[in-house]
């Protein structure tokens, strides 16, 4: 819920997905810190380094980049993705829903260090006891995984009624203000998702405020009207700018083409 008291539906990650894409995150972080520290230690015997408290100071400072600076700047730079999010379709956002900032991934980088480096134990016992799946990191940075692979709903294409064809044949439908067509076509999408009650309130309404620019009035559902009506518009928009894209390729040869002899300036 939202500061505008507006409902998002915005799905946490699962437990077992959360897992997985963490357990992408620790090879990658971890296996490159070992193969930084290796490539690290090469160079410093190439050049004759063999101070004890420089080799310490290079290991330490190779350990840190690896496992705090760079997952904190890609967490930072990509809005909450990594490697193992991305894997499993998933982005870490804040409580309300919305992106993440500096603050917030340096905060999870820190607390990665001691609850998922270590095997991931410490993030797992607590991300069971609780319903977004949230290790420690995320209670303090005030922050959850949110999974995006969200199938999108079908696109609902309405044709105009079988009750009203003959009737659509001579309607004269003036034109409708965007905000009524808008709230029409939403009808329609969600009617099914309405209780019957609230379902012929809403028909009912959006007709009479319709019925203003329709001519004549057919003696139908209230519903069946509304759909008629939204059908009936698109097709007929529809058409107008078939014609009208006709009409223009018609004269591209005369738009792009040059009088007889004019001649070609650079």
């Amino acid at each position: 819920m939202t500061g505008e008291a507006v409902g998002l539906d915005l799905r946490p990650t699962s437990y077992v997905l959360a897992a997985a894409g963490a357990g992408i995150d620790w090879v990658v972080y971890v296996f490159g810190a070992l193969g930084s520290l290796i490539l690290v230690s090469v160079i410093l015997a190439a050049s004759g380094v063999t101070d004890s408290a420089v080799v310490a100071t290079a290991q330490v400072a190779t350990q840190v980049t690896a496992l705090v600076v760079i997952p904190v700047a890609v967490e930072t730079l990509s809005r909450g993705k990594s490697l193992g999010r991305l894997a499993i379709g998933a982005r870490i956002v804040r409580d309300d829903g919305g992106a993440i900032g500096f603050r917030h991934a340096f905060i999870r980088g820190l607390v990665w260090i001691f609850e998922v480096l270590p095997l991931g134990g410490i993030a797992a016992i607590v991300g069971i006891f609780n319903g977004r799946s949230k290790r420690l990191g995320d209670f303090l940075a005030g922050t959850y995984s949110q999974y995006e692979r969200v199938a999108k709903p079908p696109v609902l294409v309405f044709a105009v009624p079988l009750e009203l064809q003959g009737w659509a044949r001579t309607a004269d439908v003036a034109r409708i203000p965007n905000r009524l067509a808008q709230r029409m076509s939403q009808f329609l999408r969600g009617a099914h998702r309405l209780t019957p009650s609230t379902r012929d309130q809403l028909a009912r309404q959006l007709a009479n405020e319709v019925s203003a620019f329709v001519s004549p009035i057919p003696q139908v559902n209230p519903e069946l009207f509304v759909a008629g009506v939204v059908a009936l518009r698109r097709d007929r928009e529809f058409m107008a700018l078939t014609l009208e894209n006709e009409r223009l390729s018609h004269l591209d040869a005369a738009l792009a083409g040059r009088p007889y002899d004019f001649p070609t300036r650079d």
